[in-house]
């Protein structure tokens, strides 16, 4: 037994490793909504970055540890609350049993990590540890965590590692966000004059989509197509006169015109959109998505060997 949810806040989940190789099955990727931030998580409590964390969405959340434990946060919450004092995230700590951990709304982003050492023990459904709540399995019995929900772990843990993520290796929280894009395959319904256009996230989103109101072209023909296959980072114009951003839960197959496409490099900034941030697009060509993609890989390779966004 490591810890109690006392309070889960908005949304806490259990998020592992992504599931590949199924999307033609309808079974979308889950796992976290902001990878890189889960890695750092488990970076600094010596785990694999893909170790089971919990997933915590406009804080307002609070554990208490049953056990002595070393733990780390990273993503939104810039810092949290332990036994009534401070603690900074990015850093590996210690926590005593009867410790209450508390986190307040983030004042930027969305989603923190809760990591602690060789991750929670969660449900293992399609080689994947990950929550996928639209059909209720993975993580902690395929539903969001509630109050008085136990957590379990692999071990406990020794004294802390004297560790901390390198500062200028920290992703920035910010309310206003650029995402780097290629031109979807229906990239004619919005044209060029979408590129310097600012955009503003609505209240509604969730992890299977962000929706983004602005000044989009209205789709023709009622902005049905035939279904296509998605994946996370394609934007899609809906009937509405908003845009849909899919996150790692959303559908496999769509039929509204995927107008664009954010690239690998930045999606893990997804998850990290909040109502009411401005967003813009920046136009990337394939080669430059690629080379971005490799840039960024490169940047976090000495502290995330391997790391793949």
């Amino acid at each position: 037994m490591v810890l109690t949810v006392l309070k889960s806040g908005p949304l806490a989940t259990l998020q592992g490793r992504a599931r590949e190789g199924l999307r033609h099955q309808g079974i979308p990727a889950s796992g976290p909504a902001d990878p890189l931030s889960m890695a750092l998580a488990n970076r600094l409590v010596g785990n694999p970055q893909q170790a089971t964390a919990l997933e915590i969405t406009f804080g307002a959340a609070e554990f208490e540890f049953h056990q002595d434990t070393v733990f780390a946060f990273a993503g939104a919450a810039a810092g949290a609350s332990l036994a009534g004092a401070p603690v900074p995230a990015h850093q590996a700590l210690e926590a005593r049993r009867g410790d209450r951990l508390a986190f307040a709304y983030p004042s930027a982003g969305v989603r923190s990590y809760l990591a602690v050492p060789a991750g929670f023990a969660a449900e293992n459904v399609f080689d994947s540890t990950s929550t996928f709540l639209p059909a209720a399995f993975g993580g902690f019995s395929g539903r969001a965590l509630q109050a008085g929900d136990v957590l379990t772990g692999e071990r406990a843990s020794g004294p802390a590692l004297d560790l901390t993520t390198p500062a200028a290796l920290r992703p920035h929280m910010s309310r206003t966000h650029i995402l780097r894009c290629v031109p979807g395959p229906d990239f004619e319904s919005i044209g060029p004059a979408i590129w310097p256009e600012t955009f503003q996230t609505t209240n509604r989103m969730d992890r299977t989509g962000l929706e983004l109101s602005g000044p989009w072209p209205q789709p023709q023909d009622g902005g049905q197509k035939p279904s296509a296959a998605l994946f996370t980072g394609a934007v899609q114009l809906t009937p509405s006169g908003n845009a849909f951003v899919l996150l790692p839960d959303a559908q496999t197959t769509g039929g509204y015109p995927h107008v664009l496409q954010v690239i690998r490099a930045d999606r893990h900034l997804l998850g990290q959109i909040a109502p009411g941030d401005r967003v813009r697009f920046l136009r990337r060509s394939v080669d430059e998505a690629y080379e971005d993609l490799r840039a960024k890989t490169d940047y976090f390779a000495a502290w995330l060997p391997g790391f793949a966004f």
